[in-house]
């Protein structure tokens, strides 16, 4: 599979990941990304150090700009659309901001893929909070995790759409988007809605990417925060399955154009986000981890995790990247890189 590639976001973390595997097997993709969030520079930077200048191209822009989106996506087969502003904190400070980047930034992506002459394949990068808290579905408490009495394979993509934040909101109206693009005009679509991505070039914070915020806090010696009892689950996902599953989209594009696949770790990847990865934490580093307990935040999820039978289905695909492992690899990757931190 060599087609010419378009990355937004291609300077993020999961966009960085997917832009050396392309490398790697000899392809040339496009980076698309306006390096405005923290790493990113370094990222493109690290990419160059280990692949060369010329093994991509790099197009400094914003999705919120049609024109340069137009520009940028002339000749590419591929698109795959990680652009976005991805903290829920975030969007509730500045909510018109949050709408620009995610649900215009995406129709700018959707327009410029329909009046493109190559039609290209359009994978979008969705979260699984487009569920919102899911007050519907029974949850249950145990030792040290809550779970699903009722869905013991995890949420499946029949569960009804409900938006909480102005980020739920916008993500959710793009994949609403990205989806229908295929039902009225015909375009290639692939809506993927993300539990917890994780793994090496991820610059992590408090409200995103909490992985690799914890395995960073740990290493670096930062306070850490836990909020609610840290008994909340979620499945974890390492970022080269994810990159799998992508592929496999475009591969399969004559089944999966149109379809919305949930994708994470399944319910053999999941780990309550203290009383179970904070262990994890400790026997990685040889030591204790002292953390803050403050209260439950707006909206959290006691649990989340993605059914993934859809995509194991029709992809042939399922993770193999265990969570211990991937945390290791995690590690590995924060220890080497610490004075990025």
């Amino acid at each position: 599979m060599n087609r010419p590639t378009l990355i937004t976001g291609g300077a993020g973390f999961i966009g960085t990941n997917y832009a050396a595997r392309l490398i790697e097997r000899g392809e040339h993709p496009t980076i698309f990304d306006n390096l405005s969030r923290e790493g990113t520079p370094g990222n493109i930077q690290w990419l160059r150090d280990t692949y060369g200048e010329d093994s991509f191209e790099m197009i400094e822009g914003d999705v919120r700009d049609f024109d340069a989106v137009s520009s940028a996506i002339q000749g590419a087969e591929l698109v795959l659309h990680l652009a976005a502003q991805v903290a829920v904190t975030t969007s509730v400070i500045d909510p018109r901001t949050d709408f620009e980047i995610n649900a215009l930034g995406t129709l700018n992506v959707l327009e410029a893929a329909r009046q493109s002459s190559q039609k290209p394949i359009l994978i979008y990068s969705s979260t699984n909070k487009v569920y919102g808290d899911m007050e519907g579905v029974q949850v249950a408490e145990g030792e040290n995790s809550y779970y699903f009495p009722d869905h013991p394979a995890g949420i499946s993509e029949s569960q009804l759409m409900d938006f909480h934040s102005p980020y739920g909101c916008s993500k959710g109206t793009g994949d609403q988007y990205v989806r229908d693009y295929h039902r009225i005009f015909g375009l290639p679509t692939v809506v993927f809605r993300q539990s917890c991505i994780y793994g090496q070039h991820q610059f992590g914070i408090e409200d995103q990417g909490w992985v690799a915020w914890f395995v960073i806090a740990a290493v670096t010696g930062k306070p850490i925060s836990i909020y609610g009892d840290g008994k909340q689950v979620r499945d974890l996902l390492f970022v080269d399955d994810l990159l799998s599953a992508y592929d496999l989209a475009a591969k399969n594009i004559d089944k999966t154009a149109g379809q919305i696949y949930n994708i994470g770790g399944g319910q053999e990847n999941t780990l309550s986000i203290w009383k179970e990865f904070g262990p994890l934490l400790e026997k990685e580093l040889g030591q204790d981890i002292p953390v803050a307990w403050e209260p439950w935040r707006p909206g959290d999820q006691k649990v989340f995790i993605a059914d993934i039978s859809k995509a194991s289905r029709d992809l042939g695909w399922k993770p193999k990247v265990g969570v211990e492992l991937g945390i290791q690899k995690l590690f590995e990757w924060v220890r080497a890189n610490r004075d990025l931190f």
